[in-house]
């Protein structure tokens, strides 16, 4: 997730903390660290379940999701089939094919036909 969608989720909540519990919190502080994050979504849970304040618990929910680390992409298998792994990304030719197959465009590259240069 964006560090600007982490922001911005963590503005509503402060917004929605200082109205409702009076509490003040540091919104970047929020987005950046995991620690005050998870705080402040304990206290925002507690409030919700103690006040009644039920956007809390739904904003709180919503920072939880967005402080989750990001896992980097692993290749399925069908990435591995069309060779995504080693930047083509397009499937080999099969063999044995020939260029008229592969349609004009394809098989001459970068050339313009009937084009701005």
């Amino acid at each position: 997730m964006l560090n600007s969608e982490k922001l911005a989720i963590a503005a509503h909540l402060h917004v929605l903390l200082r109205r409702k519990t009076g509490r003040v919190t540091d919104t970047e502080w929020m987005a950046s660290n995991t620690e005050y994050a998870a705080e402040i979504i304990r206290f925002a849970r507690a409030a919700a379940k103690d006040d009644g304040h039920a956007d809390l618990g739904e904003w709180a929910a919503k920072l939880e999701l967005a402080m989750e680390p990001q896992h980097p992409h692993r290749a399925t298998s069908r990435d591995k089939l069309f060779g995504m792994l080693g930047g083509n990304t397009r499937p080999a030719p099969l063999p044995g094919a020939s260029d008229s197959l592969l349609g004009a465009a394809d098989a001459g590259g970068h050339r313009y036909i009937r084009g701005i240069r």
